[in-house]
């Protein structure tokens, strides 16, 4: 039984390739991993745990399929290149974004946002822990990433939320805001983040809570289209 449609042509006309979300059963992600590896050089996964990493590259390796991987255990993105050669090392490299994080509890996020730009071929220039309970750590974060160009900032962060609309108001490059889960109570794992976000008075574009693949894509994309 077919148990998925996997989409070939998505590279050539959106311009990423199919990601897969690793939260499947099992079994129906190898037969999804090993029809994409039958079509490309590689394929990324994301939320994906260890037990099944682990279960992937038994399978793998029982196949006697040549490949190579890395994978980011605090972003759980796992990528497998086929062949012996790194192939994220082939994508042409799109720019600089910045990851900035309020909290050391949202890295995770930012991790999945980090090892995801990185396989789409951008570089990354990344700032942890520089909330607003102490506000000069935010504006030498901007300051930095103004040296370093780059051209677009994913700012991730829980509790108020309120750290992106600050990064906003200090730069002059495309700023995407992911709220996270991290929070006491009436945070509503994420929601009280997400509605600060959405309520920004500096125009900030928002990713849903704790996507930080989707705002790692949006980034990639917007600095794709500008080289053009």
């Amino acid at each position: 039984m077919k148990i998925s449609n996997i989409d070939t042509e998505r590279e050539k006309r959106c311009g990423i390739p199919e990601i897969v979300f690793g939260e499947k059963n099992i079994n129906d992600l190898m037969k999804i991993i090993i029809e994409i590896l039958d079509n490309d050089r590689k394929v990324i996964i994301t939320r994906l745990d260890k037990e099944k990493k682990e279960k992937i590259l038994n399978e793998l390796n029982r196949k006697n399929i040549n490949f190579k991987f890395k994978y980011n255990e605090r972003g759980r993105v796992f990528t497998i290149y086929k062949g012996k050669s790194d192939s994220a090392k082939k994508n042409e490299i799109a720019g600089k974004i910045g990851i900035i994080t309020a909290g050391t509890s949202d890295i995770n996020v930012a991790e999945e946002a980090k090892e995801t730009a990185l396989q789409l071929g951008c570089e990354v220039v990344e700032e942890y822990d520089v909330g607003i309970a102490g506000l000069h750590r935010a504006i030498n974060a901007v300051e930095k990433m103004k040296k370093r160009n780059v051209r677009c900032i994913i700012v991730i962060a829980g509790m108020e939320g309120a750290l992106p609309s600050v990064i906003s108001g200090l730069t002059d490059v495309p700023v995407i805001a992911v709220p996270t889960s991290v929070g006491y109570g009436t945070g509503e794992k994420g929601l009280a983040a997400i509605m600060t976000m959405l309520n920004s008075c500096t125009s900030i574009a928002v990713m849903n809570i704790d996507n930080g693949f989707g705002a790692a894509v949006m980034a990639y994309k917007i600095l794709r289209i500008n080289k053009k």
